[in-house]
This record gives structure tokens, C-alpha cells and sequence, in this order.
């Protein structure tokens, strides 16, 4: 076995397992032995279900022996976020009140996950109920690159343990930008697809009309093969989508020659290191046949990282009646916070902020309508150590900084790929995102893959 292993790419490792070059038990057994030796400083996994893992392995062994493949994840392993129910196993959705709780069904995403024959390695930390921060009683995984350092919220887990090679791929959630925090903080490829393409049934919600479920990997094609399984029509869920699911893998390299991409002119407070992977893109994008556009983001879209926090509050604050107030005490003091300012938002206000979500996503559609892709940043500042996080990260200026160029989307449901793109002199990563259309997740992986194939910032590895 290669040395590297723990680093190969999703689809390399599905390419030797197919050719029976490697067995899904010497990669699920290697796995294991990565995560017992760096996981234990790390913290990414909330649970591991080794024997579980292995017992899987061997049955998708036999059946490769057989002649029988169910496709691109057949034998990988990989993990999920610990909001994702699975059967038999602790779903706790980082929350202590929640740490007995052992589902009797899967979630959809983990039952076509298992279908498709990916090995689930087990359950990663999280932020409690996939909010802002770890409880108190949790500890934060670290992020891989520089332990000072943010690991990104909520999918701190999947980000950390993906970039540490203890899988090949993970899902998150992004409510707000869960799934590009910790993508770009750990330099991952991460999807948040449209709302509605992936099911959320088994998923337990932060803000349900807000929440994605999507792939984080470590190239667009990795994170292709994932959404390919996990997409589609649920009848656990009304509202999936049940328009059919493309082949995202098979139409990647169709690039971005005549492409329009769409560069907002208007951007607000950009750092250097932030500024610097959005110009190499850009580059990287023109040598590549892609026409760049002067555009214009609309004024809602920078209001909506301020309504972003009522409107999660109120939907949370649904999501979490059977237990909030009346468990009030188990709760973290951030969480806890947030569901105060829901249960205490008034009729009147929610409804304007649902006009004001109203007109961002027709504005959003028209100016996606203009051009084929738009080309963000993932925040204003490109990285933040745990430092400043504490000393005035939660600020409601902070936190609207953070969230200006993630949360809109979310409101709006559009989808948006996270894309590694520097380095900064931290040595940790800085990225952008790629967003398009509603529904057309294949155009920004096939955007996301041909930066891939001229740079190398995905193929850079954590220290350790």
C-alpha cells in the first residue's frame, strides 16, 4: 500500500479498489490506524464505528470478488456529520442533551451513502445543533494546518478530519456557510448544493428552509462523485427536488470555455489573502476560455448577512420546542442565545424579513440570469485565529462579516462550490467560491475541476 494513502484522492482510491490493486478492508483498516494516531489531538470524530466499518468492508470485498460494483464509492471509506442519523449509532448533533440519542433509521444521505457501497467510518464533531460554537462540555476539533486557528463552524469535524486524510470525504451541512468555513479554513473542495437537491429527511435542522447537506472533499470531482449519490427526489422529504440527478462526474471536463463569470465590482472590506485567491482564479478562469464580467452584487445581498441571525433564530427556535426552554440548563450559552432571539421575534418583523429573503433571491436569479457563474470570495477576511474569534468575534459586525458573502446564499438556495486558492502566511488556506444557478451544481463542479487541472492549492497537505 502506498504510504500516502490516507491522501489519495476519492476517486484514485475508487479507481485501485475497482481494479482490486487495493482491498476496502486495507484502506478501511489503514484509515483506522490514521484516525487512532492523529485523531486523539485532533478531535474530529465524534464517534467511530470501527468494527462496524470493517464488518462492511469485508462484505463489499466479497462482492467485488464477485463481479459486482454498486459504483464510484463502492468500499471507501468516509464519514458523515454527526446531525446525520444513522441506525443503531449516537446521532448526538453536537449537543450534550442529545448524546443518548441512538436512531432506529438512517438518514436518507447515509442510506444512499451505504447503497452506493461508501464504508461509514463514523460521526464527526460538530457545533452544538450546528450553530456557532462547540458546547461548552465538547471539545473543538482543531484544524490540521495551525491549531490557532478556526476550523470553521458547524462542519468542524468533517472539515478537519477530510484535510487530515481520516477520510476521503465527508458530509457537512450549511446553514449560513457551514460547508465553505470549514472548507476554506481547512483547504477543501466543498459543495453546498441547491436547497432541495439533496434530502434533509433524518438530518436534524437548524434552520429547515435554510439548511443544505452536501459533499466536502478534497477536488470538485470528488465532491461530484459524492453529490451524485447523495442527490434527488425523497419521499421522506417533500421538499427534495424531483427533477432527475445529472452524472456530475461524467460532464467535469466540460470547463469553462464560453462561460460568462460574473465579478461583483461592489465587494466590501476584502483582505489581501482574500483578494489574492479570487485574482488567481480569475486568471486561472480567462486561460481557460471563460469571459469575465464586471457585475454588480444588489444592495440585499449585503443586508442579508443581518437578517441572517433572526431568521435562523426563529426557525431554530422551532426546531429545538420539544427541548428549549424547558432544558434550558443543558444548553451552551451561544446556542441558548440564538433561541432566545427567536422565541422572542415578533410576527411583524419575521414577516419582513421574509419579504426582504423574498426579494434577494429574484434579484439573485436575474443577475444569474445575466451571467453563466459568479465568482465570491468565502469571507471578507480571509482566515481567523481562535484569538481573534474570542477577543471580538461575535460581535454583530463580526459575525455579519463572516457570514456577507455566505449567507445570502443560503437565503437564496443557490448553489456554491468552495475551492482552495493560497496559502496564507499563517500557513493555513484561503479559498473562494463559485456560485450558478439554481439547479445547475454541474456547472460549478465543471468550473471548480478545470481550476484543478492548472493549480495545485487542493493537492497541499496539513503538516501532520
Amino acid at each position: 500500500m502506498p504510504a500516502d494513502l490516507h491522501y489519495l484522492s476519492l476517486d484514485e482510491v475508487a479507481r485501485r479498489l475497482k481494479a482490486r490493486k487495493l482491498s476496502s478492508v486495507e484502506v478501511t483498516q489503514s484509515m483506522l490506524d490514521r484516525i487512532a494516531k492523529v485523531d486523539p489531538k485532533l478531535k474530529s470524530y465524534a464517534t467511530l464505528t470501527a468494527e462496524r466499518a470493517l464488518a462492511d468492508a469485508a462484505r463489499l470485498d466479497a462482492e467485488t470478488a464477485a463481479g459486482k460494483s454498486r459504483g464510484a464509492l463502492h468500499g471507501v471509506p468516509i464519514a458523515v456529520k454527526d446531525l446525520c442519523n444513522t441506525a443503531g449509532v449516537a446521532t448526538a448533533a453536537g449537543m450534550a442533551i442529545h448524546r443518548a440519542n441512538v436512531p432506529a433509521k438512517d438518514a436518507t444521505v447515509v442510506t444512499r451513502l451505504k447503497e452506493a457501497g461508501a464504508v461509514i467510518l463514523g460521526k464527526l464533531q460538530m457545533t452544538e445543533g450546528a450553530y456557532g460554537a462547540h458546547h461548552p462540555s465538547i471539545p473543538a476539533p482543531l484544524n490540521p494546518w495551525n491549531a490557532a486557528y478556526w476550523t470553521g463552524s458547524s462542519s468542524s469535524g468533517s472539515g478537519a478530519a477530510t484535510a487530515a486524510g481520516l477520510c476521503f470525504a465527508s458530509l457537512g451541512s450549511d446553514t449560513g456557510g457551514s460547508i465553505r468555513f470549514p472548507s476554506t479554513m481547512n483547504g477543501l473542495s466543498g459543495l453546498k448544493p441547491t436547497w432541495g437537491r439533496v434530502s434533509r429527511a433524518g438530518v436534524f435542522p437548524l434552520g429547515e428552509s435554510l439548511d443544505h447537506i452536501g459533499p466536502m472533499a478534497r477536488s470538485a470531482l470528488d465532491s461530484a462523485l459524492v453529490l451524485g449519490v447523495i442527490a434527488g427526489a425523497d419521499p421522506d422529504d417533500a421538499t427534495a427536488a424531483g427533477m432527475p440527478v445529472p452524472d456530475y462526474a461524467a460532464t467535469i471536463s466540460s470547463g469553462v470555455k464560453g462561460k460568462s463569470i460574473g465579478l461583483p465590482t461592489n465587494f466590501r472590506d476584502l483582505d489581501e489573502d482574500s483578494e489574492r485567491a479570487l485574482a488567481g482564479a480569475v486568471e486561472v478562469f480567462k486561460k481557460a476560455g471563460g469571459t469575465i464580467v464586471d457585475t454588480t452584487l444588489p444592495a440585499s445581498f449585503f443586508e442579508a448577512s443581518y437578517d441572517w441571525v433572526p431568521l435562523c433564530a426563529v426557525e431554530a427556535a422551532v426546531a429545538h420546542a420539544e427541548t428549549y426552554p424547558k432544558h434550558a440548563s443543558e444548553y451552551g450559552p451561544v446556542l441558548a442565545g440564538l433561541l432566545d432571539a427567536g422565541l422572542k421575534l415578533s410576527g411583524v418583523d419575521l414577516q419582513k424579513l421574509l419579504l426582504r429573503r423574498a426579494a434577494l433571491k429574484g434579484e439573485l436569479d436575474k443577475l444569474l440570469a445575466s451571467v453563466d457563474l459568479l465568482l465570491l470570495p468565502v469571507m471578507s477576511r480571509a482566515v481567523w485565529s481562535l484569538e481573534a474569534l474570542a477577543e471580538g468575534g461575535r460581535d454583530v459586525e463580526a459575525v455579519a462579516g463572516r457570514l456577507r458573502y455566505t449567507a445570502p446564499i443560503d437565503m437564496s438556495g443557490h448553489p456554491t462550490l468552495t475551492l482552495p486558492g493560497g496559502m496564507t502566511r499563517h500557513g493555513v488556506p484561503a479559498g473562494f467560491q463559485i456560485a450558478g444557478r439554481a439547479f445547475d451544481e454541474g456547472s460549478i463542479l465543471a468550473a471548480g475541476h478545470a481550476y484543478q487541472q492548472v493549480t495545485d492549492w487542493h493537492l497541499k497537505r496539513p503538516p501532520s
